[in-house]
C-alpha cells in the first residue's frame, strides 16, 4: 500500500496560547524581580527570592533568564525605553535653552516620583544602577541626549557648546539629583527641577 502523509505534530497548546504563556511567565519574573530588588537590594537578592514571588518553578526561571543580573537589566531596559521616549518628545518641543533643560528634567523627575516601581527600585539600588551607565540600556539614553542637543544647536535652541561634555553633565546631574530627590518625603519634583536647571544654565553662562 502507498504510505499516507506523515501525521502532523500535535502540540498540547495552540501557538498563540504558548506565546501568551511565555509572555505571562516573563512578566511574572520581572514583576517579582522589581519587588525583590526594591525590598532586599540587588546585592542581597537571589534567584530563589525572585522565584518564590511567582507560581513558577526554578527551572522555568532559567528558561527565561540565566541569572538575577539579566533580570535587572531587563527591568531597567523596559523602564528606560518608556522614560527615554518621554524625554525625547519633550526635548523636541523645546523652543529655548531653559525649556530644553527644564522641561527635560521635570519630565524625568516626575516619572521617578509617580512610577512607584521605578521609585522603589532606583532608591534601593542607586549604586548598582550607577555602575550600569556604560551598558547599552542606559548608554542609549546618553546617546539620544547627545543627538537631541546637536539638533537643538542646529535649530538655534541651544548655543554652540561642547555637546559631549554638556550631555554627560546633564545626564549625570539628573541621575544623582533624582536619587537625592527620592530620599525626600514627598519627592520634591519642582525643587529638583529648579535646582538642576539653574545649575546647568548658570554653568553655560560662565562658559560664555
Amino acid at each position: 500500500p502507498v504510505p499516507g502523509p506523515a501525521p502532523a505534530t500535535v502540540h498540547p497548546f495552540p501557538a498563540g496560547k504558548r506565546e501568551a504563556t511565555k509572555a505571562a511567565n516573563r512578566t511574572a519574573i520581572l514583576d517579582a524581580g522589581r519587588e525583590v530588588f526594591s525590598e532586599l537590594g540587588f546585592g542581597a537578592a537571589t534567584v530563589r527570592d525572585i522565584v518564590r514571588r511567582t507560581d513558577l518553578a526554578t527551572g522555568t526561571f532559567y528558561n527565561y533568564f540565566p541569572d538575577k543580573e539579566s533580570v535587572l537589566r531587563a527591568i531597567v531596559a523596559e523602564t528606560a525605553v518608556e522614560v527615554r521616549g518621554r524625554l525625547r518628545e519633550t526635548r523636541a518641543r523645546a523652543t529655548s535653552l531653559e525649556e530644553f533643560v527644564g522641561s527635560g528634567y521635570r519630565a524625568y523627575f516626575t516619572f521617578l516620583a509617580e512610577d512607584r516601581a521605578s521609585f522603589d527600585l532606583m532608591r534601593r539600588n542607586a549604586g548598582t544602577l550607577r555602575a550600569m551607565f556604560d551598558e547599552p540600556t542606559l548608554g542609549a539614553g546618553l546617546t539620544e541626549l547627545v543627538d537631541d542637543m546637536r539638533a537643538a544647536v542646529e535649530r538655534g535652541v541651544l548655543p554652540p557648546l561642547d555637546v559631549d561634555y554638556a550631555a554627560a553633565a546633564l545626564f549625570g546631574a539628573g541621575f544623582e539629583v533624582g536619587v537625592r530627590m527620592l530620599d525626600r518625603d514627598p519627592p520634591d519634583v519642582e525643587g529638583a527641577t529648579a535646582f538642576t536647571t539653574a545649575l546647568f544654565l548658570g554653568g553655560l553662562d560662565r562658559l560664555r
